[in-house]
């Protein structure tokens, strides 16, 4: 099975194409770059280089989230079209599951984090187990310290990653015994490891509603709170 996979869930963006258990081709920006501007590009180029058309792609996987709430829908209205006008297949996965699965095999917790701003994180943590990758709890926002005071009680050992990994490295190096931290180079969402984790599943018959499909934000957006503290405010006037 032939898969176009793609990530813009943080500031990153990246595609990739993958046929059974080989990774064709990949690329990944992340410099300044407007998803709404490069995605289609990227996917234009990468399969120019590979010589193939998209009528020749069985199947799409795209992230589901958690991250930018902008590049969620951007990745998620590219895929529904790709999948609407081929007729084909996609999945959505999570961010934080190929973050993870970029550190396939590691011993103790992995623990991916992504920047949700104000001192705070998106995360899960996760095991590998028998060879394959197992979420240890639920998907969540929550502050570093927090996060921090959660991990210490686990007793293993962890290793972070994600683009939150520079940010808050010095305040988890302080506080917290036998960690580790992925190398920089996988701190990004790779659409490589997305689209294992979706290819895994397009195979076995799973796949998203072209209609009901939506990001997975995790948390309301900006906007949406602030009006909900507007209205509020009002409410008790």
């Amino acid at each position: 099975m032939r898969i176009l996979s793609l990530d813009s869930a943080t500031e990153s963006a990246t595609c990739a194409v993958l046929e059974d258990d080989r990774l064709l081709g990949e690329i990944t920006f992340n410099y300044k770059k407007q998803h709404s501007v490069v995605l289609m590009s990227m996917i234009d180029e990468l399969l120019k280089n590979l010589k193939l058309d998209i009528s020749s792609v069985d199947g799409f996987v795209v992230s589901k989230g958690p991250g930018s709430f902008t590049g969620l829908r951007i990745g998620a209205a590219t895929i529904k079209g790709l999948s609407h006008g081929t007729g084909k297949p996609f999945i959505g996965i999570s961010s934080l599951d190929a973050l993870a699965y970029n550190l396939a095999f590691t011993s103790g917790i992995i623990c991916p984090i992504l920047d949700a701003l104000r001192g705070n994180v998106y995360t899960a943590l996760y095991k590998f187990i028998d060879n394959k990758l197992h979420i240890i709890s639920e998907y969540m926002v929550i502050s570093v310290d927090d996060l921090i005071s959660l991990l210490n009680k686990q007793g293993q050992s962890v290793c972070f990653v994600g683009d939150a990994v520079p940010k808050f490295r010095e305040k988890l190096s302080s506080s917290m015994e036998n960690i580790r931290f992925a190398p920089a180079h996988l701190n990004l969402v790779k659409s490589s490891s997305l689209g294992e984790l979706g290819l895994e599943l397009l195979v076995s018959g799973k796949h998203d509603d072209l209609y009901s499909f939506a990001p997975f934000y995790l948390r309301k957006s900006q906007a949406e709170r602030e009006y909900e503290k507007k209205m509020e405010s009002l409410h008790h006037e």
